[in-house]
């Protein structure tokens, strides 16, 4: 606390309210309702629920106005609520290949069974401001048809089929996943551990190493093989019951990142994988997921770790954006005891560099006069 600040714990109690009153704002514009950030700004709520590990829209929509808009903030005070939940499981693994696709795209093949689906996205449009949307103009509906259900396999199957991407591989019977939100984090780490970490890091941190591994820092040439955003349903297993509980659907988003490999002395040339899966709508984050996944994984594959991206210890002890806030941001915390030895200990050292400085003079001025 900030015990010399004058008024103590009154000054910080008023600077609650002064919070509380910039967060309102001005009086005469409506307050925010939580149905419109979940509805009109979505993709800020599916960062907030992605990286701070909880699946509630309104949730994230109600961290996002407590923290007037900085997301990390937001992300904060989700993962802070989320360890006041109780738990009573663990859901089956989600099967994105039954996914209720609303967008896919691959940048490998052009034509896919099933077919490619643009879905929303910004990828077509122009970079210019509509000043439309500030006049609150309408909108109009989007077209619909009726299409009938059809397969849409990966392209990593596709790629299987001809044997020209690693296997996906099988999990052992005895393995138990870890959870990062109730074990502390060792290195090495296996997998699906590191996956997870990926999954909540954040977003502008795997950006630039993903962005990083493509300017030739691990370079290892990647392809979009897919990219799927959609709905699957989560099911859980309760010992009294023969079946699985379906608890619900949730909105995700996968990608399947292709690389090159040139083959080891264990295994021949082939495609490789990077996988990244996200809550929501979130693909950039999916795709720099499955860039630093993949990067990853060179020490499995036998490549030489000769960058940034590469280095599991680097990259996940400094994705998580909550940690990395709270450690720059204690800097603002009293440091006084510290500082005041810090500043003793440089007043000593200038005034002994001070005494050798006039000695050196003297002796000068000696040489000179003899």
């Amino acid at each position: 606390m900030y015990v010399a600040v004058k008024g103590g714990e009154a000054a910080i109690a008023n600077a609650h309210s002064l919070l509380a009153d910039r967060r309102r704002g001005d009086r005469s514009v409506p307050a925010l309702r939580l149905d419109q950030i979940v509805e009109q700004l979505a993709l800020g709520v599916d960062r907030v629920m992605s990286e701070g590990s909880l699946y509630d829209r309104e949730l994230a929509a109600l961290a996002i106005v407590q923290a007037r808009g900085d997301m990390i903030e937001a992300i904060f005070l989700v993962r802070a609520y989320r360890t006041t939940l109780p738990r009573f499981g663990y859901s089956k693994p989600i099967d994105t290949a039954t996914m209720l696709v609303e967008r896919r795209v691959s940048a490998t093949y052009k034509d896919l069974p099933g077919g490619q689906l643009l879905g929303p996205t910004f990828d077509y449009t122009h970079r210019l401001l509509d000043p439309e949307l500030a006049a609150g103009a309408d909108v109009a509906e989007p077209l619909q048809r009726e299409t009938e259900a059809q397969a849409m396999p990966r392209v990593s199957a596709i790629l299987a089929r001809e044997g020209l991407i690693e296997p996906d591989g099988e999990m052992p019977q005895d393995h138990v996943p870890g959870d990062i939100t109730r074990e502390p984090l060792e290195f090495p780490m296996a997998r699906d551990i590191r996956l997870q970490a990926l999954s909540r890091g954040d977003e502008g941190f795997l950006l630039a190493l993903g962005y990083s591994t493509q300017r030739g820092y691990a370079r290892n040439h990647p392809f979009v093989g897919e990219i799927r955003i959609g709905e699957v349903e989560l099911e859980f297993d309760v010992p009294e019951l023969p079946f699985a509980v379906p608890l619900g659907t949730v909105r995700v988003t996968e990608c399947q990142m292709v690389n090159q490999f040139k083959g080891s002395a264990k295994a021949p040339p082939q495609f490789t994988r990077g996988y990244g899966l996200v809550f929501g709508q979130s693909e950039r984050k999916a795709m720099a997921m499955a860039l630093c996944d993949r990067a990853l994984r060179a020490k499995e594959l036998g490549e030489d770790v000769v960058a940034a991206a590469q280095d599991e210890e680097f990259v996940i002890s400094h994705s998580d954006n909550v940690q990395a806030t709270g450690f720059v941001e204690h800097l603002k915390l009293p440091h006084y005891v510290d500082f005041q030895a810090e500043l003793d200990l440089v007043r000593r050292m200038r005034a002994e560099y001070d005494t050798r400085e006039n000695a050196d003079k003297l002796k000068d001025k000696k040489e000179a006069a003899e």
